[in-house]
């Protein structure tokens, strides 16, 4: 655990990029620095709170740049590189196992499944989980959520395949294009817009499959949410204000929104990489993570042999500010 740790730190110089600030209109003081495990439609809500001035009104600028995975993300916020990382749980998980003097804190979840879709080579409309019997697969980085439920949804299927974890989180859909595996999961819009190009077919929903589960959280260490709860606070009121947005409008309306956050992909495809993450329920409404997911995840992580111990759920959740601000929006 110690060497992942170490390899989280190093990664943060890879995981340097310009930063591209969504709201412009804010003090310097109120400017989040925030960096992604990726870019995706399934984390619409996030843009969304800009592209509507949720994060204006609360004050705040965010200034993102893209990890390219949960471990450079994570090494982003260990090496004040990033304000907030934006990637799954389970790199503070193993943040938590290696010891921190200042420990990464999960205090807001956005999404509650595997966001994936499974792309094939050919046309399946009968596609089942066992026709992936001894085929190779590009799921993501060995460790990673990504790739954890996937091997998770497999073992519950009694499936037998090979998880190719050898090519980066962002190069797969290229490697998959280049001829490597049988399968390539990938996030919309980029699964949509590789149908739309005649390149390869979308055989299923992983998340459908692998069940709810905190995929996706925004994490910061104890001392940056300790010196500034009010941008954290106004940093959740906007994201949720967002989601109740995404969830009560039509697709249509939504990517119409969406398009200056996704140069060169149309409004036709991220309508449909909306409605797709509508259909698999993707997004939390109450951004306070809750125990019995978390517990889940940890299931998911000791089955893929990446567990060395049990975190506790207080040891690096904080649910308060998330359920307070989730009352607030719903006037409850």
């Amino acid at each position: 655990m110690k060497n992942k740790i170490i390899c989280l730190i190093a990664a943060a110089v890879l995981s340097a990029a310009t930063p591209m600030a969504l709201s412009s209109c804010a003090a310097d003081d109120g400017v989040i620095r925030v960096n992604e495990v990726t870019h995706s439609v399934f984390y619409a809500p996030m843009y969304l709170a800009d592209g509507l001035g949720y994060f204006e009104e609360e004050g705040i600028t965010i200034e993102l740049t893209n990890g390219g995975g949960a471990d450079a993300t994570m090494a982003a916020v260990l090496s004040d590189g990033a304000d907030i990382g934006f990637c799954g749980p389970e790199a503070a998980i193993y943040v938590a196992i290696g010891g921190s003097n200042d420990q990464p804190k999960v205090f807001g979840q956005l999404t509650k499944r595997d966001g994936s879709f499974l792309v094939g080579r050919s046309d399946e409309p009968d596609f089942e989980w066992s026709d992936l019997e001894s085929k190779e697969i590009l799921a993501g980085r060995k460790g990673g959520v990504p790739a954890m439920t996937f091997e998770y949804a497999l073992k519950e299927q009694g499936v037998n395949a090979t998880l190719n974890y050898d090519v980066a989180f962002n190069m797969m859909t290229a490697a998959f294009e280049s001829g490597v595996a049988d399968y390539c999961t990938m996030f919309e819009p980029t699964a949509s817009e590789y149908v739309a190009q005649g390149k390869g077919y979308i055989v299923a929903s992983v998340g459908q499959e692998s069940g709810e589960v905190p995929y996706t959280c925004f994490i910061a260490k104890q001392s940056y949410i300790d010196e500034n709860p009010e941008k954290i606070e106004g940093f959740l009121r906007a994201v949720t204000r967002a989601i109740k947005y995404v969830n009560e409008t039509d697709s249509a309306t939504v990517a119409q929104r969406l398009v200056p956050y996704f140069d060169g992909t149309s409004v036709s495809s991220l309508e449909v990489s909306l409605d797709s993450y509508k259909a698999i329920d993707a997004w939390v409404t109450d951004m306070a993570m809750k125990e019995s997911a978390f517990t889940r995840l940890q299931d998911i992580i000791e089955s893929a042999g990446e567990l060395e111990r049990r975190v506790e759920f207080g040891e690096i959740v904080i649910t308060d500010v998330a359920h307070t601000v989730y009352e607030q929006v719903y006037g409850l």
